[in-house]
């Protein structure tokens, strides 16, 4: 990718995961004048009324990403579907990967050896979504130097650093996002390319090391073509798009659909950890979100026993097909000293306090809790102004098979696709040796193997 000189935003093709993002532009150009980088606004956003949230005031709809009918409204993603989705992850320079292309589907599990760089795989996604919610690289890659390749080798001025990007599709068609990280031996961004329908929509690029930031231009197609200004160097450009394009040429509010489009298909994951060790004590109930370690489990289950039960008669239903013994029901206990404790109800036995349960019969309750739910049962941020009709969830869980024995696991994988069905969650996880079999197994379960 040529990030130097005159203007690249020319109808190109998706760049391939090969292509190289330069760590550095040297060329010439002065620094086109502009805000300053730290300036939130430029005039161009100011004159058109952005909303301080970052979501341009024309909203998701007038910029194109609007809800459809078609074979992507049932979350396979594709041109048309209703609601941006990753379908696509590319680490074409990162820790062990290189050149590594994964399409993901609505339930995608990595498999393969210890080694072969299964986690490693939902960091990068992970990675990306914070970037895309607006958290600096600092807080993303706060050990930045272990994710670039072991191999590769500093320039003349000591730098390294690594590449991911991804493709979210959804109205808008396919958009692609490619990211050069330098590391060493300062943490920032380098290089950034938005493209859609074989535009390229952002191209930014390093001009000047001594500054905190890169030169950024943008697809305007109005009497200027490209527009430019700097951004800051440690934030993803495409999600600081919806503050600086005004939307009021075609070519903006194609720039405005893509950027929407990746924000929205970015910020909603949930990755999930559940810990059994910190499921076990009564918890004081709050707000009933249900954190990525799972510790609050009772809590969250005392306000969806009262808000949501259909949800908790099914989730009733996984417990008496995952759990050992008859389970007739899942109960919530109010102590005396003011927290709850969740139970399994036995019928007419002694309800058994999930305390007491096994370490996989944990996970898998809470695994199943959170295919049940939605953001709004989630702690996530939640992209308040796009309606839940245009989100779905990604859920990311690294050992989905950890603790779980043949029956939980294939209730899980079972329930997975069916929840996936209608389009709004999507699960993207690693599994074991012991597991990948059963995965194997589900159908509407794809199963990436990285140990070929």
């Amino acid at each position: 990718m040529d990030l130097t000189g005159g203007s690249t935003l020319a109808r190109t093709p998706h760049a391939s995961p090969s292509d190289a993002i330069p760590t550095q532009d040297r060329s010439s150009e002065p620094r086109p004048s502009g805000v300053h980088p730290s300036e939130v606004r430029t005039s161009e956003a100011r004159s058109s009324g952005v909303h301080p949230s970052g979501v341009h005031p024309s909203g998701v709809r007038p910029s194109g990403v609007r809800p459809s009918g078609g074979r992507g409204g049932r979350g396979e993603g594709g041109p048309g579907c209703a609601r941006p989705v990753v379908t696509e992850l590319r680490l074409s320079a990162f820790a062990g990967h290189r050149g590594a292309v994964h399409a993901l589907g609505p339930v995608t599990l990595f498999a393969g050896p210890s080694g072969s760089g299964k986690s490693t795989m939902l960091r990068a996604y992970e990675a990306l979504a914070r970037l895309g919610a607006g958290d600096s690289l600092d807080e993303v890659f706060p050990d930045a130097a272990d994710c670039v390749p072991e191999r590769a080798r500093p320039d003349a001025q000591g730098r390294r650093g690594f590449r991911i990007g991804c493709t979210v599709d959804g109205p808008a068609g396919p958009v692609h996002l490619d990211l050069a990280v330098q590391a060493e031996p300062r943490l920032r961004i380098v290089g950034e390319r938005l493209t859609g329908r074989g535009r390229t929509l952002l191209a930014t690029a390093l001009r000047d090391p001594s500054r905190s930031t890169v030169q950024a231009e943008w697809h305007t197609a109005g009497a200027t073509p490209v527009t430019r200004a700097p951004l800051p160097d440690d934030l993803l450009g495409t999600a600081l798009l919806p503050l600086r394009v005004a939307g009021k040429t075609p070519g903006q509010l194609e720039v405005l659909a893509a950027a929407e489009q990746l924000v929205i298909g970015l910020r909603s994951v949930f990755p999930c950890d559940p810990r059994p060790s910190g499921m076990r004590a009564p918890v004081l109930p709050g707000e009933g979100r249900l954190r990525r370690d799972c510790a609050n489990l009772a809590e969250v289950l005392h306000r969806t026993h009262t808000d949501c039960p259909r949800r908790h008669h099914r989730l009733a239903a996984m417990a008496g097909a995952g759990c050992v013994g008859p389970v007739t029901g899942l109960g919530v206990r109010d102590l005396p000293d003011g927290t709850v404790r969740a139970v399994l109800e036995r019928g007419g036995r002694s309800a058994t306090p999930l305390g007491r349960l096994a370490d996989g019969e944990l996970r898998y309750l809470a695994l199943a809790l959170t295919l049940l739910t939605g953001p709004g049962v989630l702690a996530m941020d939640r992209i308040a102004e796009v309606p839940d009709a245009m989100q779905s969830l990604t859920l990311l869980t690294d050992g989905l098979d950890r603790g779980l024995d043949g029956r939980q696991l294939r209730e899980l994988l079972r329930l997975a696709v069916s929840i996936v069905a209608d389009g709004h969650i999507r699960v993207a996880g690693t599994v074991g040796e012991r597991g990948v079999g059963e995965a194997r197994r589900t159908s509407g379960v794809t199963v990436v193997d990285l140990g070929v």
